[in-house]
């Protein structure tokens, strides 16, 4: 029983997909069972239905960044290929010819990703990545695994690895034949210490690298956008102090109905620092689908529950109809309507300089948000980023069209 990984395989992503595909992908957080359903998927490739049948792959790779860390981790590990395999089909390790030769003649070559060209040359069937997101050399090393995956009828390859933001995986997860399974440090809490996840949620949740660490998040970067991960999580806060100022901010979408974009809704406050105003975003409350009234009542319940002094809403599309769809849900609503005459990139930069000065902070965390921030470059991006679009419309309205020095009563939340 304890052999029969079908039996105890998490299914969302520890077992094979269905279909006709060449390169399997798991992105899992830390500690969510990559290694076992790695070393599962190899003994299901090469063991036949006796200790000396032959299996569907006799010619194996397991490739990770170093020597050592295919033998500790792939290998030898816990959840590694010898302690999953039954005592009469466990493959034997010899050191010399760096390989592990199975009772039924299938064997598995151990490959260093930091010596790419070991891989030319030998010829395989399948294949194991493990980790490759942080190889050192990971161009040229899966690149020189391709020409080797050369034997049999359908070459098959898994890869196991925590998500980086790396050309090559998302090159390979973006291919026609690929596969992605997907699971958070979470779902594997069973096999992890008690406290384990709950100790690292305390400490990291929110962050881009809790996403990337945890939650198994491709968590990606974009060069030439204004907002980098680094300068979010710089800003990032527990809680926000007494604010003078709340608004509420609306970028209306153009049309409605399930094909529409999102609705911007960002809440966001202000306060003093030293002489300096500072902004806190406070909630993203963007959404889809909905119709004018319905979008407009989502903002009115925000300007209610953080006792905004404002609603900011852009007027380009809608004009008079904007101000008259939210006082018509809420004619109590202090209503200010905005014209973007400079384009996006143009009224996004100013709000960009005042995170990198650390005048901007985030009051947890706002991932969606968060994205288009960092994803948003000019004259590239097709969708709209209406998220970002509230928010700068917020951040302009509480310190950039500030017209006294003087700061107001401090107000709390």
């Amino acid at each position: 029983m304890p052999h029969l990984f079908d039996i105890w395989a998490h299914p969302q992503h520890q077992l094979e997909p269905d279909g006709d595909w060449t390169t399997w992908v798991i992105l899992g957080g830390r500690g969510a069972g990559k290694t076992r359903a790695g070393a599962e998927w190899v003994r299901a490739q090469v063991e036949g239905p006796t200790p000396l049948a032959a299996g569907r792959a006799a010619r194996f790779a397991l490739l990770g960044e170093t020597l050592d860390q295919v033998r500790g981790v792939m290998i030898d590990g816990e959840s590694g290929i010898l302690a999953v395999s039954p005592n009469d089909r466990r493959p034997q390790w010899q050191a010399t010819r760096r390989r592990l030769l199975w009772p039924n003649g299938a064997e598995a070559r151990v490959f260093s990703a930091a010596d790419p060209e070991s891989l030319r040359g030998p010829q395989f069937d399948a294949a194991w990545s493990d980790e490759l997101a942080k190889w050192r050399k990971c161009r040229e090393a899966w690149d020189m695994l391709q020409f080797g995956l050369r034997l049999g009828d359908r070459p098959r390859q898994l890869v196991t690895t925590t998500p980086r933001d790396n050309a090559v995986l998302i090159e390979i997860m973006e291919a026609k034949g690929t596969r992605v399974t997907h699971a958070a440090t979470g779902v594997n809490r069973a096999h992890l210490a008690p406290d384990f996840v709950e100790r690292l949620n305390e400490r990291y949740g929110g962050t881009s690298l809790a996403r990337q660490e945890l939650e198994g998040e491709l968590v990606r970067e974009h060069r030439g956008a204004l907002w980098s991960r680094a300068m979010i999580e710089d800003a990032r806060r527990g809680a926000a102090p007494e604010l003078e100022r709340v608004v509420v901010a609306v970028d209306p979408p153009v049309s409605s109905g399930s094909g529409a974009d999102e609705c911007g809704i960002v809440v966001a406050g202000v306060a003093m620092h030293r002489g300096e105003a500072h902004g806190y975003v406070l909630a993203d409350l963007s959404v889809a689908g909905l119709s004018p009234k319905g979008w407009a009542e989502l903002a009115a319940a925000a300007y209610r529950e953080w006792g905004a002094d404002r609603l900011v809403a852009e007027v380009n599309q809608g004009g008079d109809l904007v101000r008259s769809v939210v006082h018509g849900v809420a004619p109590d609503v202090a209503f200010r309507g905005v014209h973007a005459s400079r384009g996006k990139m143009v009224r996004a930069e100013p709000v960009a300089a005042l995170y990198e000065q650390g005048r901007v902070h985030h009051v947890g965390a706002f991932s969606p948000l968060e994205d288009q921030m960092c994803s948003f470059i000019a004259g590239t991006s097709t969708k709209s980023p209406d998220r970002m679009d509230a928010m700068v419309w917020a951040v302009t309205d509480l310190i950039l069209d500030r017209r006294d020095g003087a700061a107001p009563q401090v107000r709390a939340l």
